[in-house]
């Protein structure tokens, strides 16, 4: 018998799933179980290395690779010891070359075969398809992976779960990695964000596995009826206009239950040929999908059956469905989709929504019914009063050598042929036309009505009983290509507007030159209203402006157009060049609903484009009145004062006080200078006239010189880049002055003695630089409040607290594309963030 297999699951290194699976086989043994040892790695950590002692651990096999010794898990060991238990940490560990299996999980199908129960670890990141999702949020690629499908297959999958926060004391504390490690360690994986998205990732993970095992459970013990371990709302949609309110109550229902989920799903009949109308549709799957809903299409011709399969499917506990819109008389005949829904129930709760719509007997949409063209009705009904009295003739001559059986089929094989060319009706005409001449020509006694053997009247009721059964197949035949053409248009010009739009082709020019080119228009206008509606400013022009056209002549109004389309009260999709079929009306609304969505988002765009220009412009200006007003002043004020003392004729200044003052104001003007030129260059910078020289720079270039020009503070600051971090794009002087800017603050409100940390690390097509200090830190409602002007935490004085400059470098930063946040230094302080572009470049 195979062993069981149990998965301590984590988000993060250090979260302690060696220790709880430690803890758990301690308890084991004391139950009496046989537990051992397979592999644990306890990474220096001191509190996992005592729980190892006393547990009996089988030794590891040594392998050497290109010169190195290495130890791996012996799974031909711990087979041969065959405990009950077997503990091998690190499921996604990629073994030594050498070793009898690539993967460490192999090594655990192994065991499990042998039927050994297994314990083992894994950390969220190593699971192979949220790979890539790691490597987006953390910038760091996982090279040992798990395919899912084997933690999918343990018995028991435990979550060993730790606040963030917690963790990074954790770390802070030295409990995780060596006391060298653990700066750079928060700064770059286990930054707070980066634990909180992994966490979610590792519960969102756990939760499916559950939902998952849930319904493998009920699937092997037969449960049909519903388990409301939690609030499931589906919404059944036509396609009507009704569909927008029914999705409305669904989520306040929904709302009502913590965790609730929101699902709509439309049936369409099985022959794929009728389904709602695709413009109401695409609106209602957005609306669905921004109240955080869920939207799905499933096939069925018995709508009710196909609803409650598929709300017993996703275990929904309540449906939601609109009143049905067919009068009174349609109910009496049939009890509709409501009452079948709600017979089929079971212990889903069914919701009846009155809507505007109900009982207007309006029916939901579908294609045509019209199966030939008018051509081919005119073609079989010839075929039919021309193609018997015909037939008829070319037989007579032949009246004795053929059978009447004969002849019946001869006139069978023209009733199949009237319907394959005009459809039913004709069919049916020449079908009785033919009875009448076969009984007239062909059946005895001739030339008269009579027939005078049973047998006779037999073949003949069959003949008008087969070629009206087979004319109505074959017209009903022809009818489903003439709709499954009709379909495939429909759904290759569908196929047209969803590769526009998954292309990204949003321009409306674009899109309204597809919809022409579609249907063989001569122009398409999207036509807006100027102002409130009137009764008759549909042919007014004045009425209207053109939003975007496509063809030459474009209407001015929806009245001068073949066709137009309402889309709401301001906007009409107007064609001209033809008249369109009704059921191609259906794609037209599916083209004008995304058209008046690409009008939206182009204007969004530029009113974004034009307010662009004056949030930067604002930014410079706070940046600029934040220095004005308080570091301008402050070096001016000192060089000021200095300079007056030594003017004043009442007091006579030693030599040393003298060299002091003029030392003060000395260094007052040159930081005012500074000032200055900054404050010039950022006047410039906002008037247009200076332009951002933003390029390619190493920060082992930039974050050296910036620490030079702290002066006496410089030996206060330990600077560590990386080499091979990638350039960022940034002005040099620029991201000199905002790191000159923060460091200084840093060390103002460092404790004496401690120093500043400059650390830098890349993160995908980001670089960030933190300025890391051990003081006394910002409470977390605090970090916007350090960049507003005139802002001093707790009102203290210019010697202490957040300087005003602190404005200046996050104006500067943002004006070079990047962000400045402050977050909190594990263990006491702040860190502030600088995040800038990385340059595509190879430095």
């Amino acid at each position: 018998m195979r062993g069981r297999l149990r998965v301590y699951l984590g988000a993060a290194p250090g979260v302690g799933k060696t220790y709880a699976m430690l803890g758990e086989a301690r308890r084991a043994r004391e139950r009496g179980r046989d537990v051992v040892v397979g592999f644990v790695e306890t990474h220096g950590r001191a509190r996992t290395a005592a729980l190892l002692e006393g547990l009996e651990v089988v030794p590891r096999r040594t392998i050497t690779h290109r010169g190195a010794v290495f130890t791996e898990l012996d799974v031909g060991a711990v087979i041969a010891r065959a405990p009950k238990v077997a503990l091998i940490d690190e499921l996604a560990h990629t073994n030594v070359p050498g070793s009898g299996n690539v993967k460490r999980w192999q090594d655990v199908d192994e065991i499990l075969d042998a039927g050994i129960d297994v314990v083992s670890t894994v950390n969220i990141q190593h699971l192979e398809s949220l790979n890539d999702v790691v490597e987006q949020i953390t910038g760091i690629a996982q090279r040992e992976t798990v395919p899912d499908e084997v933690v999918r297959r343990a018995d028991q999958v435990e979550l060993v779960d730790m606040a963030p926060g917690a963790l990074r004391r954790r770390m802070a504390h030295g409990n995780v990695y060596a006391p060298e490690k653990v700066d750079a360690a928060l700064s770059n994986y286990f930054r707070e964000g980066n634990l909180t998205a992994l966490r979610e990732l590792a519960l969102l993970w756990v939760a499916g596995t559950v939902d998952e095992q849930l319904d493998r459970y009920r699937a092997a013990h037969g449960i049909e009826r519903t388990w409301e371990a939690r609030e499931r709302v589906v919404v059944a949609l036509t396609g009507g206009p009704e569909g927008d309110t029914l999705i409305r109550r669904a989520a306040r229902i929904a709302a009502r239950g913590r965790g609730a989920g929101l699902l709509a799903v439309h049936v369409t009949s099985a022959d794929g040929l009728a389904g709602g109308d695709p413009a109401n549709l695409a609106r209602q799957r957005a609306l669905v999908e921004s109240l955080g809903g869920t939207y799905h299409q499933v096939v069925g011709d018995d709508v009710p059956r196909a609803l409650i399969d598929f709300a017993s499917g996703v275990n929904a506990t309540q449906l939601v469905l609109g009143a049905s819109r067919r009068g009174r008389f349609a109910q009496l005949l049939s009890p509709g989709v409501g009452v079948g829904t709600t017979a089929l129930s079971g212990s889903i709760d069914v919701h009846m929504v009155p809507h505007e719509e109900a009982g207007s007997g309006r029916a939901r949409p579908s294609t045509s019914r019209a199966a030939l063209t008018r051509r081919r009705r005119l073609a079989g009904w010839a075929a039919a009063v021309l193609g018997m009295p015909a037939l008829t003739l070319a037989l007579l001559p032949f009246g004795g050598a053929l059978a009447l059986p004969s002849e019946i089929l001869l006139f069978l094989s023209l009733v199949i042929a009237v319907a394959l060319i005009g459809g039913t009706w004709p069919a049916v005409t020449a079908a009785v036309g033919g009875f009448l001449l076969l009984n007239w020509f062909f059946t005895p006694p001739l030339h008269t009505w009579t027939i005078g053997s049973p047998e006779n009247l037999f073949a003949l009721l069959v003949f008008v009983v087969v070629a009206v059964a087979v004319s109505a197949i074959v017209d009903v035949a022809a009818r489903r290509t003439r709709e499954a053409a009709r379909a495939r248009a429909d759904a290759e010009a569908l196929s047209t507007l969803a590769g526009h739009v998954l292309r990204g082709e949003a321009a409306l020019p674009s899109l309204l030159g597809r919809l022409r080119e579609t249907f063989g228009l001569a122009s398409v206008t999207l036509l807006e209203r100027r102002g409130d509606a009137a009764p008759d400013d549909r042919s007014d022009p004045d009425a209207w402006r053109i939003a975007a056209t496509s063809g030459a002549a474009p209407c001015t109004s929806p009245a001068a157009a073949d066709t137009d389309v309402v889309i709401d009260e301001r906007l009409v999709l107007a064609a001209r060049g033809r008249l369109l079929d009704a059921s191609d009306r259906r794609v037209l609304e599916a083209f004008a609903a995304e058209a008046a969505v690409a009008l939206r988002q182009e204007r969004l765009r530029k009113e974004a484009e034009q307010a662009a220009p004056l949030a930067e412009a604002d930014r410079m200006r706070t940046a600029l009145l934040a220095a004005v007003s308080h570091d301008l002043r402050t070096p001016l004020a000192a060089a000021k004062a200095a300079v007056e003392s030594l003017r004043a004729s009442d007091v006579r200044w030693s030599e040393e006080d003298r060299d002091e003052l003029l030392a003060t104001a000395d260094e007052s003007l040159d930081r005012l200078g500074r000032l200055v030129e900054n404050l010039l260059d950022m006047s410039r910078l906002q008037a247009g006239v200076l332009g951002l020289a933003r390029q390619p720079v190493a920060l082992e270039e930039v974050v050296p010189h910036a620490i030079d020009d702290l002066g006496p503070l410089r030996g206060r600051v330990e600077g560590g880049v990386p080499v091979d971090l990638p350039e960022v794009v940034a002005d040099p002087a620029l991201l000199e002055r905002v790191l000159v800017n923060l460091m200084s603050n840093a060390v103002r409100h460092s404790p004496p003695g401690s120093r500043v940390l400059v650390t830098a690390s890349g993160h995908g097509d980001r670089v960030e630089i933190r300025v890391i200090d051990r003081g006394p830190g910002i409470p977390p409602e605090e970090h916007e409040r350090v960049f507003m002007p005139f802002q001093r935490l707790g009102d203290r004085g210019n010697g202490s607290g957040v300087g005003l400059g602190l404005a200046l470098s996050r104006g500067l930063t943002e004006a070079m594309g990047g962000t400045l946040v402050p977050e909190e230094t594990p263990g006491g302080g702040l860190t502030m963030t600088v995040t800038l572009p990385a340059s595509r470049t190879a430095p």
